[in-house]
């Protein structure tokens, strides 16, 4: 269904947020690493724990409301870990982890950039940098013809021009309406603080809405 023109109303509770596919049909020139000083490591975890993985999970993206594999029931989300064609890693400084990678090959031609982030301590640091350089050399490693990512605007304000100097394409852009996992008890009602809670019992002051510029 094609969205009209003009504003659209989103009930109270749930979130909205423009999704951006990208791809890219080889692989790219990387872009430079930061200094080996920088101390980053990469580590595979072939046999991720749910409990580690949905901290580091919630390490990275907490602050931009990742909430899927929280809501995920165990057994699911076991499954999709253990699968042969996902690849977990973790990005490693001082033998803590402080990123998160993940490949999803599970479709036979082409690989997923599945999950990708640094901690918030990280950002700045060319951390990002490194990590996506490991991510392109793993997946064009691999026998595929189209290597994709989605983002969308609750992600950091710099994900999507970082993509798109790393190599992809944009070639889609959708809707996504969800709920707000905070109010569910996914996550915490203080993280997103730039994200406004709207509860459904909520009211709109007054002189609020949005009025066309």
């Amino acid at each position: 269904m094609m969205l009209p023109d003009g504003y659209a109303d989103i009930p109270a509770g749930k979130l909205a947020t423009v999704v951006t596919s990208l791809e890219m049909a080889a692989r790219p020139m990387l872009r430079s690493d930061p200094p080996a000083e920088a101390g980053f490591g990469l580590n595979r975890v072939a046999q991720p724990d749910l409990a580690w993985f949905r901290a580091l999970f919630r390490r990275v993206g907490e602050t931009y409301l990742w909430s899927s594999r929280l809501r995920m029931r165990d057994e699911d989300l076991t499954a999709e870990l253990l699968d042969p064609g996902m690849e977990t890693y973790a990005l490693t400084r001082e033998g803590e982890d402080l990123g998160l990678l993940q490949l999803d090959f599970r479709q036979a031609g082409e690989g997923e950039l599945g999950f990708f982030g640094v901690a918030d301590e990280l950002i700045g640091t060319g951390a990002g940098r490194w990590l996506m350089n490991r991510a392109l050399e793993r997946a064009w490693s691999r026998p595929i013809q189209r290597f994709w990512v989605h983002t969308c605007t609750l992600d950091h304000p710099a994900a999507l021009g970082f993509y798109l100097r790393s190599g992809f394409t944009a070639y889609r852009r959708q809707i996504e309406v969800l709920d707000d996992p905070r109010l569910a008890g996914h996550l915490p009602r203080d993280a997103a603080p730039q994200v406004p809670i709207i509860p459904p019992s909520g009211t709109a002051t007054a002189g609020s809405a949005a009025r066309p510029a």
